[in-house]
């Protein structure tokens, strides 16, 4: 993407940027998806709070090997040069959510399962719509806007720095 206040303008900030979506996107997006699945209790909420660690690290390796790399790849044969933020911001997080979605629908059950098997393939795409649907308004309404937000904000100090010098 094009240079905007919104987004991370160096590796430190692309940090930042990663850390807020993926914490608020465990932290919501798992106990969501194992709620649907288990049902919403206080014992199945408890549990997924214990596999979040694992489902944390998990997610930001596959953003950074897996779905950065291949969105990146992707992204230049759907964005014009007359894009918009708005627009070129749905795209990317449409296919990082497809990808990532498509993944820890298999890995997530291994993990919550505690064991390798193959039920996350033979229940695929009745899991997968649900997760994709979880997610995918999960990073639109909330993890995305707030990460923007930070990044705005972390902007605007730095040129207030930048004035009164």
């Amino acid at each position: 993407m094009y240079k905007e206040e919104r987004l991370p303008q160096n590796p430190k900030e692309g940090i930042i940027f990663l850390l807020i979506i993926s914490i608020i996107s465990v932290n919501t997006i798992s106990p969501i998806i194992m709620g649907l699945e288990r049902g919403f209790s206080k014992q199945n909420y408890v549990e997924s709070l214990k596999i979040i660690p694992f489902m944390w690290i998990i997610v930001v390796l596959l953003v950074r090997l897996v779905a950065g790399p291949l969105v990146g790849k992707v992204m230049p044969k759907f964005v014009g040069k007359t894009d918009g933020f708005n627009a070129r911001v749905l795209l990317t997080i449409l296919l990082n959510v497809t990808v990532l979605s498509m993944l820890l629908t298999i890995i997530g059950t291994w993990v919550g399962t505690k064991q390798i098997s193959l039920e996350p393939f033979q229940n695929f795409f009745h899991s997968w719509f649900r997760n994709f649907g979880v997610a995918f308004w999960i990073e639109l309404i909330v993890a995305q806007p707030i990460a923007r937000f930070v990044m705005k904000k972390i902007h605007a100090k730095q040129a207030r720095k930048i004035e009164t010098i």
